[in-house]
C-alpha cells in the first residue's frame, strides 16, 4: 500500500478561532512540513515546531506514523502550497500557497495545479493508494467548496467544539468577495477550489482522477476535507468507485450527515475505531475528548490495521509520542521538548 500524503499551507488557517493551528500563528506555517517528517522519520528533523496542542494532544501524524511502524506502508509526499519546506523529499507540483478565501481569488492556477497533479496520478504504478492530506484550515476550505458546489454537507474541526458558524460566516464572505451564491460552480468544481478552496484539493483530487483514470482503487484517507474532495470529483464528472475512510472521532461528531454524504456522493464509508477508550496516555485521552479527530490519512492508515494489530498501533503511539516530547498523564503531559516551540495542529 502507498500513501501519498499532500502537503499545504492557507492563509485561511490565520482567521481568528477557526482552527485549533491558530493557537500559535507565527509557527503554524511549518505544520505541514512537520507533520511530513514525522510520517517519513518518526519526529522532526528539520521542522521547528512539535505539532502538539496545549493540552497534549499531539497531531495526527502520531497515530499515522504509529500505523507506519506497525504494519508498515510505502509513503509518498506530495507539495502542494507549503509556505514552509519540509526535509522529506517531495513531489513538487509547483502549487503557491493559498490565499484567504475571504479574498477574490482564494487559490491561483488552481485549474493547472489540478491538470499537474491529473498527470502525476496517471503515472503512478499502484494498485491501490491512500491519499490523506496536511493543511491547517482545511475544514474550513472544504466548506468553502462544498458550499460553492451546492453540496449540504457541514465539516470537521480539529478542536473540541467545532466553530462552524464561524466557519460559515468566513465562507459567505469569500463568495460575496467573488460574486457569487452557493451552489454557483454545481457546474465548475475547479472554480470552486479557486474562489474558495485551497491548493491541496486540487492536487488530491488531482491525483485522484488520474489514479482512478488509470484504474487504480483509491482511498481518500479523512473525514469532512475528503468529502470535499469526493464532491469535487463528482461535479467534474468522474464516477469510478472511491471510498473514504476516517476515525470514529470523525464519525460520532458528525453523526448521520456522514453516511449521508457519502451516500449522496457514492463513495463507500470505512470508519475505524482505534481503542483508545480506557487508556490514560495523555493523546489517547484527547483524541477521545474530540481533538485532532483526523488529518494526515490518519483514518486511513488506521484502516489498514487487523484487529489484532491495533494493540500494537497504540503501543506504538506512545513510542512516537515519547520521541516528539509528549509523556503520559503520570509524567505531567508535556515535556521540554514538546515546548519547543509549541506548535499545535488543526484545521
Amino acid at each position: 500500500m502507498r500513501v501519498v500524503l499532500t502537503a499545504g499551507t492557507t492563509e485561511t488557517a490565520l482567521i481568528d478561532g477557526i482552527s485549533a493551528a491558530g493557537a500559535a500563528p507565527e509557527l503554524m506555517a511549518h505544520t505541514p512540513a512537520a507533520d511530513a517528517e514525522i510520517l517519513a522519520h518518526g519526529e522532526p528533523i528539520a521542522a521547528p515546531v512539535v505539532p502538539v496542542s496545549p493540552t497534549g494532544c499531539p497531531t495526527p501524524a502520531a497515530v499515522t506514523r504509529a500505523v507506519r511502524e506497525a504494519v508498515g506502508f510505502d509513503l509518498t509526499v506530495v507539495d502542494a502550497g507549503l509556505a514552509e519546506p519540509t526535509a522529506v523529499p517531495t513531489v513538487d507540483l509547483e502549487a503557491e500557497p493559498g490565499a484567504d478565501v475571504r479574498d477574490p481569488v482564494a487559490v491561483r492556477g488552481a485549474e493547472g495545479l489540478f491538470e499537474r497533479a491529473r498527470e502525476y496520478g496517471r503515472e503512478l504504478s499502484d494498485e491501490e493508494l491512500l491519499l490523506g492530506e496536511t493543511i491547517p484550515g482545511g475544514t474550513t476550505t472544504a466548506l468553502g467548496a462544498l458550499t460553492a458546489l451546492g453540496e449540504p454537507a457541514g465539516v470537521s474541526s480539529s478542536l473540541p467544539e467545532n466553530p462552524l458558524e464561524r466557519k460559515r460566516r468566513v465562507v459567505e464572505r469569500g463568495l460575496e468577495a467573488s460574486g457569487l451564491e452557493p451552489g454557483d460552480c454545481e457546474d465548475d468544481p475547479l472554480r470552486a477550489i479557486r474562489v474558495v478552496g485551497d491548493p491541496v484539493q486540487a492536487a488530491v483530487a488531482g491525483i485522484a482522477a488520474g489514479a482512478l483514470e488509470d484504474g487504480a482503487r483509491v482511498i481518500l484517507a479523512g473525514g469532512t476535507q475528503m468529502v470535499a474532495v469526493a464532491a469535487l470529483l463528482r461535479h467534474a464528472g468522474i464516477d469510478e468507485s472511491i471510498r473514504i475512510a476516517t476515525t470514529s472521532f470523525v464519525a460520532d461528531e458528525q453523526e448521520e450527515a456522514l453516511p449521508k454524504a457519502c451516500a449522496r456522493l457514492d463513495c463507500e464509508l470505512t470508519v475505524t475505531d482505534p481503542g483508545f477508550d480506557g487508556h490514560d496516555h495523555v493523546a489517547m485521552a484527547r483524541y477521545c475528548a474530540g481533538e485532532a479527530k483526523e488529518g494526515v490519512a490518519m483514518g486511513g492508515a488506521l484502516s489498514l490495521v487487523s484487529d489484532g494489530k491495533m494493540g500494537a498501533v497504540r503501543d506504538r503511539l506512545e513510542e512516537v509520542c515519547r520521541r516528539l516530547g509528549i509523556d503520559d498523564e503520570r509524567d505531567g503531559a508535556i515535556d521540554e521538548r514538546a515546548e519547543r516551540p509549541e506548535g499545535t495542529h488543526g484545521s
